[in-house]
């Protein structure tokens, strides 16, 4: 039984319910998901993500999907590309501008620095980085990543090395897309799940020690 355990909150994942769970293919890639910028194609098992180029080259779902969630996958980049594996939930997108809007936003080995962070678009005022987890060019790392109304966590091979508490909470009754980004780089994901988290407080406090 799986369970992740964030500040003051335990999520049992086998109990939160599942609401996508499809593997990439050629049909899944044109009615699950849709491509916004950059390249992004189906080999085998993996989609693809290959963008040179200093912005957000995006794929986002095509269903929304409210509420607190969960998003799990599996991703590496592809070398010699190094960095820059990245996520969002709880987003939305400007067709006007053809950029990301409303999102929370996640990734491994970016920040042009080599750090896990995390954003949230599209003012980009709330940000939060560190350059600790020592990241393997084309190593396969899974990644869990979500929110609990504005407190954000990222999990790497199930080690929680980041959490962020927004003081102003995306509107998840609003906001629903999940997605992929590539920044600058080649990345390729596969096994993506999202999920509805269910969660119970866990209360924290130090024993004595004196």
């Amino acid at each position: 039984m799986e369970k992740l355990k964030i500040m003051r909150k335990e999520i049992n994942v086998n109990e939160c319910p599942v609401l996508f769970d499809r593997p990439f293919g050629p049909e899944s890639l044109s009615v699950d998901w849709q491509i916004r910028t950059a390249d992004w194609w189906v080999e085998d098992e993996w989609l693809t993500g290959c963008n040179p180029d200093n912005f957000p080259g995006m794929v986002t779902s095509r269903k929304n999907y409210f509420g607190n969630v969960l998003i799990e996958f599996e991703a590496r980049t592809v070398l010699p590309s190094t960095h820059d594996i990245n996520c969002m939930w709880n987003g939305s997108w400007n067709d006007e501008t053809n950029e990301r809007d409303v999102a929370y936003d996640i990734g491994l080995e970016g920040w042009w620095e080599g750090k896990v962070g995390f954003e949230k678009s599209p003012d980009y005022k709330l940000n939060a980085a560190n350059p600790i987890f020592q990241f393997e060019p084309g190593r396969i790392y899974r990644l869990q990543a979500g929110s609990i109304d504005g407190d954000v966590f990222v999990l790497v091979d199930g080690g929680l090395i980041l959490e962020v508490t927004d003081p102003d909470p995306i509107d998840t009754r609003r906001y629903g897309l999940v997605g992929f980004e590539a920044y600058a780089s080649m990345i390729q994901v596969r096994r993506p799940v999202v999920r509805q988290i269910v969660w119970v407080e866990r209360p924290l406090s130090y024993g004595l020690e004196f």
